[in-house]
């Protein structure tokens, strides 16, 4: 009869700390946000769904790596663990920022607004526990054995999410040929990246026909190249002769272009950084 193998340093570890205070964290915050019936917006729905998520699939990877069931899946581990860590503590961090401003307004006096303070500080601490685990994860320089866990790979879980909130804020683009361009850019870097990630977790990469560590490079290249124009076109389009209405809410039109413009300079910067790094990866060998 099989027996159940079971690893304890799955939950002894640092990582595994980590993971416990994740869960323990985003339970917490769903749990009183819950208890308010206060969260039916989409702005609501977003954060719920992300404290949801993040506690389902964190409780998941614990589980099946404390009963060692992982390598039964077809797929690599280390970096699916590594890029949703990656994508958790991006995603509570942005929930951590949205909800307290959505939500939470001055003076917080009624036993709701205190829940939902409790749940925002929950949510940060969540943020932190992620952030460590990203940390305790991450590859030592010059392991490449697992990519998602080097910075490159890290930094292609954060370009992707970025572009998604970029998605998000996309509105009235079509009139302008330039806005549709930056749109353009957005939409073929994301795809790109997303690829390059599930290729990656789905260990398909050796079935490339071209080297991956250089094809990378051009890509990094390429998509900075194409950021470049975006943060140029998109500020200018978007605001050229136009002011700020007033008043203007979270979903006027200024503040969202104003969110993209922002968030296109995020990626810009990420791309440039993944180029720097991927090159050093590539052509710049460690002397023993």
């Amino acid at each position: 009869m099989a027996v159940a193998t079971v690893n304890l340093r799955a939950v002894t570890s640092l990582v595994g700390i980590a993971r416990l205070f994740a869960i323990v964290l985003s339970c917490v915050a769903f749990s009183l946000v819950a208890s308010t019936g206060n969260f039916r917006n989409a702005y609501g729905t977003w954060c719920m769904f992300t404290w949801c998520l993040c506690f389902a699939v964190t409780l998941l990877v614990l589980l099946l790596e404390l009963l060692e069931l992982y390598p039964k899946l077809p797929l690599s581990w280390d970096d699916f663990t590594s890029a949703f860590s990656m994508l958790a503590a991006l995603m509570v961090f942005t929930t951590s920022v949205v909800f307290p401003s959505i939500f939470i307004s001055s003076p917080c006096t009624s036993s709701i607004c205190a829940r939902q303070a409790v749940a925002t500080t929950a949510s940060c601490l969540c943020f932190l526990a992620y952030a460590i685990e990203v940390g305790l994860t991450r590859a030592k320089p010059g392991d490449i054995s697992s990519f998602l866990s080097t910075v490159p790979g890290l930094l292609k879980v954060f370009e992707a999410y970025v572009a998604c909130l970029i998605f998000t804020l996309l509105d009235g683009y079509n009139s302008k040929p330039g806005l549709q361009w930056c749109v353009a850019v957005y939409s073929i870097c994301f795809i790109i990246t997303l690829l390059i990630i599930i290729f990656t977790i789905g260990r398909c990469l050796s079935y490339m026909p071209c080297p991956l560590d250089k094809m990378l490079v051009g890509y990094n290249a390429l998509a900075l190249v194409m950021y470049i124009t975006a943060t140029i076109l998109w500020p200018f389009y978007s605001f050229h002769n136009k002011n700020r209405p007033n008043p203007c809410g979270w979903d006027c039109w200024w503040n969202k272009c104003l969110g993209v413009t922002f968030l296109t300079i995020f990626n810009l910067i990420a791309y440039l950084v993944d180029l720097v790094y991927s090159t050093r990866m590539v052509f710049i060998r460690t002397r023993p």
